[in-house]
């Protein structure tokens, strides 16, 4: 059957139609499954999950972001091909962190985030880049709390979506009254005006809150888990997590890791003697 030259136009555009269509979803599909490190050398930018509330890791102030992992994401991004200036970070609440890898709202977690199997099921990571210790924290003039063992009848507060609550949940649910708050801010302000006894997570994030309290609080230093500290990204990207761990292992080796520490936590603190070896 012959087509009219009007009906030949109008097939003729459609065809076009289908064909930009189909060029430009293939275009999105290349993009969207291309590594990050390939996306962040040639677009310049990163955006990266961290905590707003943490002194000493992650804190935003007026003046912008300070921490050690905000250093980390800045070493990182630099390794990337990324400047300092084009790094946009957003905030990661414990409890959000997968979702915000997953939905691509960021591109990499660098969150005081343990690395453990449960949360391997859901995204990927590199590192760790620091293994921290879950302890307590209270008040200065506290003399009853001495280790996990001296916890029973006490109320504690930990975050919700944090592995810190979960362990406690786990091994002391009949010794204590566990309240799970959003973020580990409100958690201090209970500990100070005396609505709860203990604050529990790694003790490294304890450590830079009792530094910020100045003499207020402490560290009970009776650490009872391992907490491996990893990067985490969109799950299944392998050339990803091959250039993180090569950065992570620069950073520890070019001296960075070790003066990112002291910067944010002082020049008295114990600095691990060896890194973190990256897992495999």
């Amino acid at each position: 059957m012959r087509l009219s030259p009007v009906l030949r136009a109008g097939a003729l555009v459609a065809t076009l139609a289908l064909a930009v269509t189909a060029c430009g979803g293939k275009s999105q599909q290349v993009n969207s499954s291309s590594s990050l490190v390939d996306r962040a050398k040639a677009d310049n930018k990163l955006t990266v999950g961290i905590k707003f509330d943490q002194p000493g890791l992650g804190l935003k102030t007026a003046n912008g972001y300070t921490g050690f992992d905000v250093d980390v994401a800045k070493y990182i991004a630099k390794k990337l091909g990324v400047d300092e200036n084009n790094i946009t970070f957003k905030q990661a609440p414990s409890a959000q962190r997968e979702d915000l890898i997953a939905q691509g709202d960021v591109d990499l977690v660098i969150a005081t985030y343990t690395i453990n199997d449960k949360r391997k099921q859901k995204v990927s990571f590199a590192g760790p880049y620091f293994v921290a210790g879950q302890d307590l924290l209270v008040k200065a003039d506290n003399t009853s709390i001495t280790g996990p063992d001296s916890l029973n009848g006490k109320k504690l507060c930990s975050v919700t979506g944090s592995t810190s609550a979960q362990t406690l949940q786990t091994k002391y649910a009949n010794q204590v009254s566990l309240q799970n708050y959003g973020g580990y801010s409100e958690c201090i302000t209970g500990l100070l005006n005396g609505a709860i006894d203990a604050i529990s997570t790694d003790d490294i994030i304890l450590q830079g809150y009792a530094a910020a309290n100045q003499g207020k609080l402490k560290v009970v230093g009776k650490p009872f888990t391992t907490e491996p500290y990893g990067i985490g990204f969109k799950k299944g990207d392998t050339k990803t997590q091959q250039a993180l761990d090569e950065y992570i292992q620069a950073m520890e080796q070019d001296g960075s890791w070790k003066a990112a520490l002291q910067k944010n936590f002082g020049s008295d603190y114990k600095v691990p003697s060896e890194p973190p070896i990256t897992e495999k």
